[in-house]
C-alpha cells in the first residue's frame, strides 16, 4: 500500500463507535518521535504477568525457527527460552531501547501513527506480536491490514493488552472503553481489517502478585493479561490449532483426594483445594437473591486459593467476566458450593471473628 493510499472499508457498518470522528485522537497530539525519545527501560506489567505474556507467545508461535515482528516494541519482546528464533525484527520509536532489545536480530525506527503502511515484503513472517501497545494506534485498522499482508498464510497475529496505559497517548476509543469492551474492540479490527481466520481470545486475571512486588501489601491482584489472536487465511488445514496452553495453578491434586479432603471438611474446616482455614461467614437475609436457612457459612477467603484464582478466568470463558467464585461450605447440608464474587473485597464484611461480624 502506498504511503498516501486510504482503505476502503464502506462495506463495513458506520454504527461502530470506530468511525466517530474522533475515536483515535488523544489527549497529546504532538510527535511521536519526540514522546518516546525518552528511555524508559521499566518493566510496563509485573512480573507475574511478564510470565504469562512469555507463556502466551511461547504457545501461540509454534513454528520450529520462526520469523517475528515485533510491533511497536522496546527493550524487550518477551519471547521465551523455547522458541529457537531464526528472526526477530523489532520496530519501534526509541532506538536505544531497540539496541537493548536481546531478542532482536536487526531493529526498525518507525512511526506507525504517521505511516501504517509496513516497510516490509508480503508474506514473510510467521508471527506479529504486539504487546501493550495497541491501544496508542491512531490508525488500527490500516495497521491490522498491513500485519495481514506481511504475515504468511496462516501466521499469527497476537495482540496482548492489559489495563495500564499512558492516558496522554492512548486512543480514545480505548480509554472511553472497559477492560472487557477492549477484548471485542481488539477482535473488531482484525473482523474489519479482512484476511484473518475468527479472532480468539485469552485471559489472565486474578493471579496473586510476586511476593516481592512493591504494591502487594494492597491485595490488589496481578495486572491482567488479555490477548486477542487470529491466523492469516490460507494456512495448511493440517497444520495443529494454535492455542494458549493452560497455564495451571497450585498443586495438582487428584479427583480421589480432592474428595477425601472435602469429605474432611466438617472437622477440618479447611478449604480442600489450599489447606487454608475457611473463615466463619454471617448469611445475609437475601444474599444473591438466594436465601438458606442457617445463619452461617464458612467461606475461603485466600486470595492464592487455586479454587479462586482460576475461577477468574473460567468465569470468563464461560461469559460471565469480571467475576470469579469462592469455595462456600455449608454445615448443616455438609455441602461444599461455589459462591460468586465481584472482587477480592467482596462478602468480608460478613467475617465472624469471636462471633462478631466484621
Amino acid at each position: 500500500m502506498s504511503t498516501n493510499e486510504k482503505r476502503d472499508y464502506s462495506c463495513i457498518s458506520l454504527d461502530s463507535p470506530i468511525y466517530r470522528p474522533d475515536a483515535f485522537s488523544r489527549l497529546d497530539e504532538s510527535d511521536d518521535a519526540v514522546f518516546y525519545q525518552k528511555d524508559r527501560f521499566v518493566s510496563h506489567l509485573d512480573e507475574t504477568a511478564l510470565q504469562t505474556v512469555k507463556h502466551v507467545i511461547g504457545s501461540l508461535v509454534i513454528e520450529s525457527e520462526p520469523v517475528i515482528l515485533d510491533l511497536m516494541a522496546g527493550w524487550d519482546s518477551h519471547i521465551p527460552d523455547s522458541i529457537n528464533l531464526k528472526r526477530l525484527v523489532a520496530l519501534g520509536l526509541n532506538q536505544k531501547e531497540l539496541e537493548a532489545n536481546a531478542d532482536a536480530t536487526e531493529t526498525v525506527i518507525y512511526d506507525l501513527n504517521k505511516v501504517p503502511a509496513l516497510p516490509f515484503p508480503d508474506d514473510i513472517f510467521d508471527a506479529v506480536v504486539c504487546t501493550v501497545s495497541v491501544d496508542y494506534m491512531t490508525q488500527p485498522l490500516d495497521v491490522f491490514k498491513e500485519v495481514q499482508r506481511i504475515l504468511k498464510p496462516g501466521g499469527v497475529f497476537i495482540v496482548i493488552f492489559s489495563n495500564r496505559i499512558f492516558p496522554e497517548k492512548a486512543v480514545k476509543i480505548w480509554k472511553e472503553s472497559d477492560e472487557n469492551e477492549r477484548s471485542i474492540l481488539v477482535q473488531e479490527f482484525f473482523d474489519v481489517a479482512g484476511g484473518f481466520e475468527r479472532p480468539r481470545e485469552f485471559v489472565s486475571m486474578g493471579r496473586p502478585r510476586p511476593k516481592d512486588d512493591k504494591y502487594v501489601m494492597t491485595g490488589i491482584a496481578s495486572d491482567p493479561v488479555y490477548a486477542v489472536f487470529a491466523e492469516k487465511q490460507g494456512g495448511d488445514p493440517c497444520r495443529p490449532r494454535r492455542k494458549v496452553l493452560p497455564l495451571g495453578y497450585g498443586e495438582k491434586i487428584s479427583k480421589e483426594e480432592m474428595e477425601i479432603r472435602k469429605k474432611r471438611i466438617k472437622d477440618t474446616l479447611q478449604c480442600p483445594h489450599c489447606g487454608e482455614s475457611m473463615k466463619k461467614w454471617k448469611v445475609p437475609e437475601n444474599p444473591f437473591c438466594y436465601t438458606w436457612d442457617n445463619e452461617f457459612m464458612y467461606i475461603c477467603f485466600n486470595d492464592e486459593c487455586p479454587y479462586y484464582v482460576k475461577g477468574w478466568e473460567h468465569m470468563y470463558s464461560q461469559g460471565n467476566r469480571g467475576v470469579s467464585y469462592r469455595l462456600m461450605y455449608n454445615p448443616e447440608k455438609d455441602l461444599c458450593s461455589p459462591i460468586p464474587v465481584p472482587s477480592p473485597r467482596a462478602l468480608r464484611d460478613g467475617i465472624i471473628v469471636d462471633n462478631v461480624a466484621l
